[in-house]
């Protein structure tokens, strides 16, 4: 399998409401260094695929109100490599554009669609499980996610159950079914069965199988894609796409596809990962002092405090007494203190925020 032959999408058009009041509409999480590692996460997912495939075939697919901050953040990448989404309508017509304009180039592309958040602690074995997993799409004409092991009962993620008497090839196993953010309860059913993964969002497949995938499953949207052939790669794409992106149908490739397919398999994966989407996940993957605090800013001082998270600017000094398993934001604009146990209903506060106060805070 030569390297030439993969390509990677890069996911980088969301907001990251659950991170909020630290992303913003106009500076979401992926630009972010959240974790005070130097690097925002964009950074680090551009660095983790240079080892996998060439620089020139490194996509960002994003709105085109960040293009200017990819750059920034990316002074190197050519504008050929940033494909500006006309409008947000889910993971589906992102993957079926960047299927299309890839086939367009290389009609043997192995293709990776990544998000451009996550967290990866052992770069090295993410590395050798991706060239299993392009290995794997080559040569069957199957669709592969990317499963990870789960660690704890979360609510926050989506679970993916797999068949452990039908494995295909060493280590990819058929997925038998999908599930979107179960409650406790189910979750902790799920951890103990041993045969659930929880659903990273990282799909890999040849460009002709998710063609034919797209063809089967979402036709509609097949055929908007479909229109731009000549188009595309030439200086008339954009023009041509922009016109066709509003007939799309604002549908997940989970949902579109994935959940429907009966050739969809996984790799259970062992990496580190993480996604780094929530105060939560932060909060797991920071340091903690001895009271088990996670604390970010050099001027934050705990009393009494324990297990709780808590990130101010460096310039400003922040006391917190009595507080337990909290989440404590402090922005030149806004405060938020919240319960780690109802962190997933900050994108809640966010849509009453919006209401009572229009835009200004988001």
């Amino acid at each position: 399998m030569s390297i030439h032959n993969n390509y990677v999408a890069i996911m980088a058009g969301g907001i990251g409401s659950r991170f909020w009041p630290m992303s913003r509409t106009a500076l979401p999480k992926q630009f972010l260094d959240i974790l005070g590692t130097g690097r925002s996460l964009i950074q680090w997912t551009y660095l983790r695929f240079q080892h996998i495939c060439p620089k020139e075939n490194i996509y960002f697919i994003t709105n085109h109100s960040y293009i200017d901050k990819l750059k920034e953040q990316i002074p190197e990448l050519e504008d050929a490599n940033i494909i500006s989404e006309p409008s947000r309508k889910n993971t589906a017509p992102c993957a079926a554009y960047f299927a299309h304009k890839v086939f367009a180039m290389n009609p043997e592309a192995n293709i990776i669609m990544t998000p451009a958040d996550h967290l990866i602690m052992d770069e090295r074995l993410f590395e050798r499980t991706t060239h299993d997993a392009l290995d794997f799409v080559a040569h069957h004409p199957h669709l592969l996610t990317m499963g990870i092991k789960p660690t704890r009962p979360d609510t926050g993620y989506g679970y993916i159950q797999y068949d452990a008497d039908d494995e295909l090839d060493d280590k990819v196993f058929r997925v038998k079914t999908f599930t979107e953010k179960p409650n406790l309860d189910l979750a902790r059913t799920f951890l103990k069965s041993g045969d659930f993964l929880w659903n990273s969002g990282l799909f890999i497949w040849n460009v002709k199988t998710i063609l034919d995938a797209l063809q089967l499953y979402l036709p509609e949207l097949n055929e908007v894609f479909e229109q731009a052939g000549p188009a595309y790669n030439t200086p008339n794409e954009a023009g041509v796409i922009s016109e066709l992106y509003a007939q799309c149908q604002n549908i997940s490739i989970d949902y579109g596809i994935m959940e429907k397919a009966k050739n969809v398999f996984t790799i259970p994966s062992f990496f580190g990962w993480c996604d780094l989407g929530t105060w939560e996940s932060a909060f797991d993957n920071s340091k903690k002092d001895y009271l088990g605090n996670a604390i970010h800013g050099n001027n934050v001082m705990v009393v009494d405090a324990s297990e709780c998270i808590i990130k101010a600017p460096d310039t400003k000094l922040v006391v917190a007494q009595g507080l337990e398993r909290f989440i404590v934001v402090d922005t030149p604009d806004v405060l938020l203190i919240c319960e780690r146990s109802r962190e997933q209903q900050i994108k809640e506060y966010v849509a009453e925020v919006k209401r009572n106060k229009g835009e200004r805070f988001l």
